[in-house]
């Protein structure tokens, strides 16, 4: 693999799962409404190396639309998602990255299957536990 800038070490490619329309050429950038939480302004843009992580961020981002998967390409420095690596999965096996710098959509993944709706309920429902605790997402 190469390494991006930052030294992360992951060829990619990247996706970003969300429910908003997107096209080819456009940039993600931070600064906006977060697509989770309690939807405050966000400091990163967020992309995995994975299809079941895109899949998690189209299932789970706030909005009335269709989940969407695009395939994305950073145009600066990643790092990894303190949300989703450090104590959850040590090691980063999600291949979850966020950054501070604008990532490019390249196209649209179609055809992906979605969670079995069991494990999609049982996951909203530990988010809504986490948001009644008051724990948000990591946006430092």
């Amino acid at each position: 693999m190469d390494a991006q800038p930052g030294g992360i070490h992951d060829g990619g490619p990247f996706f970003h799962g969300t429910k908003a329309t997107l096209t080819p050429g456009e940039l993600l950038t931070p600064g906006f409404a977060s697509n989770f939480g309690t939807g405050k302004q966000a400091n990163f843009v967020y992309l995995t190396g994975t299809m079941d992580a895109a899949i998690w961020g189209a299932e789970l981002a706030q909005g009335d639309g269709p989940g969407r998967i695009y395939r994305v390409e950073p145009t600066g420095e990643i790092e990894d998602d303190p949300n989703l690596t450090d104590m959850k999965f040590p090691g980063n096996p999600t291949r979850s990255y966020r950054t501070r710098q604008p990532i490019r959509v390249v196209e649209e993944v179609v055809g992906w299957q979605g969670h079995d709706p069991k494990v999609l309920r049982a996951m909203l429902d530990n988010i809504a536990s986490l948001q009644a605790q008051g724990i948000e997402a990591i946006n430092e």
